[in-house]
Order: structure tokens, then sequence, then C-alpha cells
């Protein structure tokens, strides 16, 4: 595939120091890119720093502690970046969880939501100031093919009556699709691309979910025999960010390096509008 050179170009990675993130960045950091490694634990994550920039031979790479369960947290680490950063030329928001209990956050949103969704739509939207400074912007948002299965009422978004693990899953996942499509709808004309992508079916820790259960563990193995690598999935992340062949495509899903149509139920326009304004709302952006 044909890629754009990425020496010079500042590349923020949420989650970037385990699984899929981990991967994305010791890809960009072999094609030259300065890396933000954005991870709540920065003693965890210096190892993998440490060794990728071995690896890489490059000595850009920085990590930045963020919290996406918090919201202050995201707040200060805006103002930190802009303090650093002029430019941001991609962002990638990768970090994700999946709850099998329901837990909350500090701020009292549903964890998997506020993880997956509600922060990183208050971070990319703190971040679009340095976003529209710089050429050619992209905004890479990792979603699943788990969105179809979600299904958001809005009156009952953080589930706090019939939660179920996959469930919170799935609408947190819709939730990123619809922002993404709405985000590029209000990027119009700005030079920022945004979309949404499948890292397909991966064997990361996110869906080790079952202690105790030993058939669904059992399953769990099985099933991961057939999933993906976390370096396999990271080369759809690494396509959107550097890839001459999505330059000016946005608002689009994609699966396999390729787009996909979406189903009716993420062109309701009435939901997308809804779900900002209360995505706004709750994390006080408005």
């Amino acid at each position: 595939m044909a890629m754009d050179s990425m020496t010079g170009k500042t590349v923020l990675i949420t989650g970037a120091d385990g699984g899929i993130g981990r991967e994305i960045t010791r890809a960009l950091a072999k094609q030259g890119a300065a890396l933000v490694m954005a991870c709540i634990d920065v003693n965890a994550a210096r190892p993998v720093c440490e060794t990728i920039t071995k690896e890489s031979g490059t000595g850009a790479i920085e990590i930045m502690q963020l919290d996406l369960a918090s919201l202050p947290s995201i707040r200060n680490f805006t103002r930190d970046f802009f303090e650093r950063y002029q430019q941001l030329h991609v962002l990638i928001n990768n970090a994700g969880v999946f709850c099998a209990k329901r837990q909350e956050t500090a701020d009292g949103f549903e964890k998997t939501l506020g993880i997956n969704y509600l922060g990183p739509f208050l971070l990319t939207n703190l971040l679009l100031p340095v976003l529209k400074r710089t050429p050619q912007a992209r905004i890479v948002n990792v979603s699943s093919n788990a969105y179809a299965q979600g299904r958001l009422d809005l009156n009952n978004i953080h589930l706090t009556k019939g939660y179920q693990g996959f469930k919170a899953y799935a609408n947190s996942k819709l939730a990123v699709v619809l922002f993404t499509l709405e985000l590029a709808e209000r990027l119009k004309g700005s030079g920022i691309t945004v979309n949404a992508v499948h890292p397909g079916h991966v064997a990361t820790n996110i869906w080790n979910m079952w202690p105790g259960k030993w058939y669904q563990a059992l399953l769990f193995k099985i099933i991961r025999r057939f999933a993906r690598t976390p370096e396999e999935a990271a080369h759809n992340s690494v396509f959107l960010a550097c890839s001459d062949g999505v330059s000016g495509i946005t608002g689009t899903y994609f699966d396999d390096r390729k787009p996909k149509a979406l189903p009716p139920a993420c062109k309701d326009v009435t939901l997308r509008k809804n779900l900002w304004a209360l995505s706004e709302k709750l994390t006080g952006l408005a």
C-alpha cells in the first residue's frame, strides 16, 4: 500500500502501550513519526517506549499521562499538549475497554461508554484547535463491527437498567461511529478528515472477561486461535493514518482497509445530533 512519509509528523495515540496501540506505535515509529503515547500509567508505558525506541532508532517518542475515564485528566492533558506541540497531524483514538460487570467512572459515566466514547469525544473536540492549524490533519477512531449490535437509548445511555457487558460495548462502538459521521459533517472545509475503523477480531486481553467461568474461558481460548494478532489489527489504523489512498476521504467506516457501507440506523441524523448534544452536556463541552 502507498504510504505518505511520516517523517516530521506528530501522531497522538491513546492506549499506546498495550495491545493494538503498542503495535500502532511501533509501526509509525519505524516510519519516522514523532509520537505521543497517551497512557493511563506512565510507569507501565515506559518499558514499551524504550523497546520501540531501540527497535525504530527514533528518539521522537514521548509519554504523556491520560486517563480517559476522568474529564479533569483529559482537560489537563490537552493543556499540556498545547504547551508542547504546535501541530497534530494524526489523532488515533485507540484506547478501549470491555466491562463484564457494570462500573462507573469518577464522573459517574458507565465505564465502557465513558472510556470508549465520551472520553474520546471530549479529547477530540478539545484538540480541534491544534488539528485545524495542521495541514491535512487526520482523526482515526477505532470502533468495531460490534456497533451493528448497538441500540442507543439516550434516556438510558449509562445502562442503569438492563446492563450487559456486550450490550454496553456495542453501544459504545455505535456511538463512536455516529460521532465520526457527525464530526466529519461539522469539519467539512477544514481540511481535517475523520474516519472510523474496525480493527478486526483481535486476540488481546480486552476480551479476557470470564475469570472463574471455565467453559467460557475455554471458548475464549478457542476464539483466540482464530483471531488476528494485535500487529495484524494495527495495520488498519496505520493505513488510515498515513496512506495516500485515503487522503481527502472523510466520514467513512473502514474494514480491512476498505470503505464499508453503514446500515440505515447509522444514518439517523436526528440520533446523531441528539447524541452530540447529550455528549456536550455530559462532558461539559457546551
